[in-house]
């Protein structure tokens, strides 16, 4: 009789996408069908509780640039556009920098905990913004930068990982919908803010906290909903640092990570300054007012078309045009200086940001071995690349300001120029390696070539010579 103690089994048709389990020694080895349903009730409930989430976070964020033009000229005018800035580049970093370990927390099941704190976090720093006093920076600061920014933290990473849990074949059209709230969200609460601030009878304060009423409402009912659906990852657990050294091994892992940096100094820099731009060129404040609206109402269309696509043709092939778009777009605005060139670079753009936006966490699904590792990887690479949004907006508004109060004047072109090299100089040296949609070995190279980012040329062909060999 051969000795079965320790046999491991692999639990999937497709070892890219499924857990691998080892059995215990003391028990039999036995199967456990995990393949994610890829429908159904639970299913669908819970992409309808994550996109509630990204509204209600990632949506949020969007609004920023309601808060940056109104700060500005207003609420916080004794600072310059850099330095507020910093509150909303804060937030964003703070979205992604809490990523590895909130992955880690998810991939141990403790997703409805992890869900729950971030809930109550994000819905009691909206309120305490609304207490906040007119020039006193350091309590926006405190408010809206660290509060918020902590609770979407903790928000947005398992609202996204847990639609792996549900959907393997149609994972890239499930995430885009889920996605598709981020976008809605800045659709709905541009809108909402620039009215209720400019209401003399509602006003800055009452106007937050009916936002906060809002995003409360849709907390509870999202973590009514939303539900996990694999086994927590507890047998033969590994520590954290022995996880993050695994995964840093991964050339093509690390190498997007390094891209993905450059590109985000540059891709959120309209969300934040639009707004900002198209007052300053005395576009009509009518428009103005739904500048940003506009924009996210084109990112909505971006985040569900192109990953509808990619299930099709290959999110590689999806996300590298949407870069370039991205990049070319940055720099129209120098043409951009009336109504018309304003409300068409937003409408462009936010489909095209949209469509990059969608497309990461697919990607990262396909660079991934195990799904027991997805919230860990997915983490990772949040956390290093919420860096580049740490810094990039505020850099922007550095070159951007030339003074300071009312007499400030704005000087736009080298903070465009700054905003759209970044995506080109990702898509530049990835163009010549990109992969025909017909090659057989499209999805091998989808992984060596992962556009999260920038992968070195040499890598390429190293992985691909060594793929080639096996």
């Amino acid at each position: 009789m051969p000795d079965t103690r320790g046999t491991g089994t692999t639990l999937s048709d497709n070892s890219r996408s499924d857990l691998v389990e080892k059995s215990d020694d003391s028990a039999p080895a036995t199967l456990v069908d995990t393949s994610p349903p890829d429908g159904g009730r639970r299913a669908w409930l819970t992409v309808a509780g994550a996109w509630m989430v990204q509204f209600s976070t990632f949506g949020y964020l969007n609004a920023f640039g309601v808060y940056q033009d109104f700060y500005t000229r207003d609420f916080l005018s004794h600072s310059s556009p850099s330095d507020i800035s910093w509150i909303g580049s804060v937030q964003l970093f703070l979205m992604y920098a809490p990523a590895v370990f909130v992955g880690s927390a998810f991939d141990s099941g403790y997703f409805h905990h992890v869900q729950i704190c971030g809930s109550i976090l994000l819905v009691f720093s909206i309120f305490m913004l609304s207490l906040v006093q007119q020039n006193q920076f350091y309590q926006v600061f405190l408010a809206q930068g660290l509060g918020i920014g902590l609770g979407v933290g903790l928000l947005f990473l398992p609202s996204l990982s847990i639609v792996s849990h549900h959907f393997r074949r149609r994972r890239a059209l499930a995430t885009g919908l889920v996605v598709s709230g981020a976008s809605s969200g800045g659709l709905v609460f541009p809108i909402l803010l620039n009215h209720l601030f400019a209401n003399t009878k509602v006003g800055f304060a009452n106007g937050v906290r009916v936002s906060g009423g809002i995003i409360a409402l849709l907390m509870i009912i999202a973590n009514c909903i939303m539900r996990t659906r694999l086994p927590p990852k507890k047998r033969r657990a590994v520590s954290l640092r022995h996880g993050l050294l695994h995964i840093v091994g991964d050339g093509a892992y690390t190498s997007s990570i390094a891209g993905a940096f450059c590109t985000n100094l540059g891709l959120f820099v309209p969300f934040f300054y639009l707004q900002l731009f198209a007052a300053d060129y005395n576009v009509s404040p009518a428009i103005t007012t739904y500048i940003l609206a506009i924009l996210n109402a084109g990112s909505t269309l971006g985040r569900i078309l192109p990953v509808a696509l990619a299930d099709r043709v290959g999110v590689y092939n999806m996300l590298l045009p949407a870069i370039l778009a991205s990049a070319v777009l940055l720099f129209s605005l120098f043409a951009a200086t009336d109504t018309a060139g304003v409300v068409s670079v937003a409408a462009l753009f936010g489909f095209s940001s949209g469509a990059y936006v969608s497309l990461i966490p697919p990607l990262l699904g396909t660079l991934c071995t195990d799904v027991s590792e997805l919230g860990l990887r997915m983490g990772l690479a949040f956390s290093l690349v919420g860096t580049s949004m740490l810094v990039g907006t505020p850099i922007f508004g550095a070159l951007l300001d030339t003074g300071s109060g009312a007499g400030r004047t704005l000087v736009w072109w080298k903070a465009i120029v700054f905003a759209g090299v970044r995506p080109l100089s990702v898509v530049f040296p990835l163009s010549p390696c990109r992969p025909a949609p017909s090659s057989s070995s499209l999805r091998r190279a989808q992984r060596a070539r992962s556009i999260l980012g920038l992968p070195l040329l040499c890598t390429i062909r190293r992985v691909e010579g060594a793929e080639s060999g096996s």
